[in-house]
């Protein structure tokens, strides 16, 4: 069984607003980048794709083989995922003219091979504990509640197709900073309202998939 079309779009939507604003892995590529190539940005984007992706399969298959023990998890799940879904908005909202006036600077690089910088990308994603929440937290609610379905494979295929949305939504935007750069870089130095204006818009996102979530 597929998850439903509104569970795609709303963790597609959340994949995004969660990619937009600037965070540890946007600012790894831009080092990459910068410092060191654009085939070592995207080098370095890569490497981050792929980490998503062992993080989506190792976090599918513990939770589904969770859930299928104990039958309390996934309802607990979904309030839990709501209320992070809302501090994660509320956070990009709250701060989002303080970020907006911070500027994004590049730290020197020590330049690396290709497949050493891939590597790198791959262990940055496995250890960012925000990715692992927001699979952990955010992706059981859009699961089916029949806790029957993990029994077999149905649980596990929605949790990898929602978790895979993950990853797949950060690597066009991991991509364009590897791409532009420095010019990219400039230009969100010199639109703090764009950035301020974008925080908003990703939070109140947020927000509203959480409340989605709980009607």
């Amino acid at each position: 069984m597929m998850p439903d079309f509104d569970a795609i779009i709303a963790v597609t939507l959340a994949g995004f607003a969660l990619s937009l604003t600037p965070g540890p892995s946007m600012l790894y590529v831009l080092s990459r980048s910068v410092g060191q190539s654009r085939s070592a940005g995207l080098a370095s984007a890569v490497g981050l794709g792929f980490g998503g992706i062992l993080l989506v399969l190792g976090t599918s298959f513990g939770l589904a083989a969770l859930f299928e023990r104990i039958d309390w998890v996934v309802p607990v799940l979904s309030y839990v995922g709501s209320a992070y879904l809302v501090w994660l908005g509320i956070g990009m909202i709250h701060g989002a003219r303080d970020r907006a006036r911070q500027t994004v600077y590049v730290d020197t690089v020590t330049k690396e091979p290709i497949s050493e910088i891939v590597w790198q990308g791959i262990l940055v994603e496995l250890l960012n504990p925000k990715t692992v929440l927001f699979l952990v937290l955010f992706l059981p609610p859009f699961v089916s509640s029949d806790v029957e379905l993990f029994s077999d494979q149905n649980g596990q295929l929605q949790l990898l197709v929602l978790g895979s949305l993950v990853p797949l939504t950060a690597l066009p935007s991991d991509l364009a900073v590897a791409l532009l750069g420095g010019t990219l870089a400039r230009t969100i130095n010199c639109r703090s309202k764009l950035r301020e204006y974008s925080a908003y818009g990703c939070g109140l996102v947020l927000v509203a998939i959480a409340l989605h979530l709980q009607m």
